[in-house]
């Protein structure tokens, strides 16, 4: 009986790796971006006339929030394409 070894574990290694990079990067982002949208809706339903101000502030927020998505897309590409 024989295992991967060598190459090929590096190879098995860095897919895996980087689809645990990508997969709980995006959780942490969707989570954050549904609760900052979760929280202007509510928001907007106490204070309407303050609509557009919340609506800045959210988009803003969900722009920084996402930020760790991409930053995690970076770190698996990275892991794909440039790790040997």
């Amino acid at each position: 009986m024989q295992g991967i070894s060598g190459p090929e574990l590096v190879t098995a290694t860095k897919y895996l790796a980087a689809g645990l990079v990508m997969g709980l990067g995006a959780i942490g982002s969707a989570v954050g971006e549904g609760f900052a949208a979760g929280k202007a809706l509510e928001a907007m339903a106490r204070q309407p006339e303050m609509r557009n101000d919340i609506l800045m502030s959210m988009l803003i927020g969900q722009a920084v929030t996402e930020s760790t998505g991409i930053y995690s897309l970076v770190v698996a590409l990275i892991l794909l394409f440039v790790v040997k």
